[in-house]
Parts: structure tokens; sequence; C-alpha cells
């Protein structure tokens, strides 16, 4: 697991540095990564499906790249990308293909819908963050008619 951890964690900072995230935020976005993934791979292991794994971790990410994107005053976005590449399901994308072209549809199919279900756990961890650090910052600007 540190293995993969570390590795998680180079591979995590280099598609950081493919996508041009500045340079001072590079191994905060490593760590959330690399922590990104550790949940995904600790949680199934005390009986949560793999879904359920990714939406917790996806959410976790979120949290800490808005939390420090306030705190360093850097866009949010340099620190979830990177944050939440581990868990972009690019794995089993390939493999639903595979099973497509070789003709094994039904096995296509299940595939499919895991990785369709790990990308919508991805995309709504980041919107649930995003709601939670966005809660409350239109009360009192909001527009009155006239006045």
């Amino acid at each position: 697991m540190i293995i993969e951890l570390i590795v998680c964690f180079f591979a995590t900072v280099s598609f950081g540095i493919i996508f041009s995230v500045p340079r001072n935020s590079l191994l905060l976005g490593g760590g959330i990564g690399s922590l990104a993934w550790a949940i995904y791979r600790l949680l199934p292991e005390y009986g949560v499906t793999s879904i359920f794994a990714t939406s917790i971790a996806s959410i976790t990410a979120a949290m800490l790249a808005h939390f420090l994107a306030r705190k360093y005053r850097i866009p949010a976005t340099a620190f979830t990308i990177p944050g939440i590449i581990p868990l972009v399901p690019g794995s089993k994308a390939y493999y639903t293909m595979l099973a497509f072209v070789e003709g094994d549809y039904i096995g296509g199919l299940e595939l499919g819908i895991v990785t369709m279900l790990q990308a919508g756990a991805i995309a709504a961890g980041i919107v649930f963050a995003l709601a939670v650090f966005s809660f409350g910052k239109g009360i009192g600007h909001r527009y009155e008619g006239g006045r």
C-alpha cells in the first residue's frame, strides 16, 4: 500500500504538471490525490462498495481542495484536478470498450455501468463540495427590486 501511495503521489504531481497547475500547489495536489487513493483503496476492505468509496474519496479530495484554495488564495481547480486524477476509472473504460469489441456485450454493459457510476460519483463529490463551500455566499447581497 505504501508503494501504491508513493507512485500515486508522483503520478498525481505529473498530471498536475501536464494540466499546468501552479507550481506552489503541485505538492499539495499530490497529497490530496494520494489521500483520495488511500480512501478509495481502504474503504472496500471494510465492506463499502467501490462506487461509494469513490464518492467518499471524491468528496474528501474536493473539500480539501476548496479549503486549501481559500487558505492559499489559489483557484480550487488547481487542487481539485490533481486530487481526483487517481479516481478516474480509465482502465475500466478501456476494458468496457474491449469487451464490446470482442463481442462480450453483457460484460461490456456491466463494466460500462460501473464505469459510469464511478464517474458520476466523482462528479457528485465535486459538486457536493462546491455546494458546501458556496453555501451562504449570496445572503445579504440579493437584488431587492429598485433600491
